[in-house]
């Protein structure tokens, strides 16, 4: 039987721990792991203990570690370096390090600056998630999603094989990357949401019109600022430990808006404000319909899908036929009166 420890029982550590013990369950003779948990949140690991997504639960990270085959930090990246350093001395001859953590260039530094030969480490992130706590796990949350793996260079055969074997038990679906590449890639598409989206949040909410503009907001409104709503010292710690990255596609997404801005002025506005709009449709449908090896589409949008290829008809049953029609324009750019109306002088 193998030994797995799960430090940090939060949604991801929780969600780990009854993916693998249901896993275990399912082979012959029913237990291949033993799953210990530890956090420093007693009520994170008596709840995990109620769930079942650890076998038992250590007081002592030291204690959690011992004897442990694979060691899983399910931590925020800013604890990562700490607990590192932390776990080192109890750590026994030929056991696997993985973390989960969202940038990956530092945690390598740090596995490698504090952990002893004879350790292997290998950085994992799961591009998947959800709410923050404990009480949303759920074993099902990996299945069919992206798991980088980023082995450190003193990792050998079988410490891969260790965590791919963890992975795919899980029903993930491995991704091998540079640190340096997955911190430049998820800076964009995981790190730059979250920022774009408390941007939003905080330019409407310190307007002093937002006590009576709140009345009008809608879905829109509602699922582009959902991220804002995540964990401030988490979303902090991210940009901390990935800053020139960030700050790289904070300039491209800036340059963006301005390069919209600049689009609504002149005779040609409306031309290029549809393609700007249908460019950026276009390139979402096409990332909504990547597929798995088995044919699955990758991302959750299966239930969109039919409303983006109906946008035109929606618009139809809203607005009629007049949806598809524009006023004329003069050479200003200005809506050109027509004539026998009220407004003809």
């Amino acid at each position: 039987m193998q030994r797995v420890t799960i430090i940090g029982l939060g949604l991801v550590g929780g969600s780990i721990g009854l993916g693998l013990r249901r896993w275990s369950s399912a082979q012959p003779g029913g237990r291949a792991l033993h799953i210990t948990g530890f956090d420093t949140d007693l009520d994170h690991q008596q709840h995990a203990k109620k769930l079942g997504a650890v076998d038992d639960a250590e007081w002592k990270m030291a204690n959690a570690v011992q004897g442990a085959d694979l060691v899983i930090l399910a931590i925020p990246v800013a604890a990562m370096k700490e607990s590192l350093g932390d776990i080192a001395p109890y750590l026994r001859q030929g056991a696997v390090v993985t973390d989960v953590g969202s940038t990956k260039a530092d945690v390598l530094a740090w596995a490698g600056e504090s952990l002893p030969a004879g350790v292997g480490f290998v950085g994992g992130h799961p591009m998947a998630g959800k709410a923050q706590s404990i009480e949303a796990a759920e074993a099902d949350l990996f299945k069919g999603a992206t798991w980088c793996v980023c082995p450190a260079v003193t990792a050998n055969e079988d410490a891969n094989k260790v965590v791919l074997g963890m992975i795919a038990a899980l029903g993930a679906e491995p991704f091998f990357i540079d640190p340096h590449e997955h911190d430049a890639y998820v800076a964009g598409v995981s790190h730059l949401p979250f920022i774009v989206s408390s941007a939003l949040m905080r330019t409407v909410a310190t307007d002093p019109s937002w006590r009576d503009m709140r009345a009008l907001t809608a879905t829109g409104f509602r699922d582009l600022t959902r991220l804002a709503a995540g964990s401030a010292e988490m979303h902090r710690d991210i940009v901390l430990t990935n800053a020139l990255a960030v700050e790289r596609w904070v300039d491209a997404m800036v340059a963006e808006l301005l390069a919209f801005k600049v689009m609504t002025r002149g005779d040609d506005s409306a031309g290029r404000l549809l393609a700007f709009f249908d460019s950026a449709r276009d390139a979402r449908a096409d990332w909504s319909t990547q597929t798995t090896r088995e044919g699955e589409l990758l991302q959750e949008t299966r239930d969109e899908l039919s409303s983006v290829n109906m946008s035109g008809q929606m618009t139809r049953m809203l607005f009629g036929n007049f949806a598809g029609r524009r006023r004329p324009t003069d050479r200003r750019g200005t809506a050109a009166k027509r004539g026998g109306g009220p407004d003809d002088s």
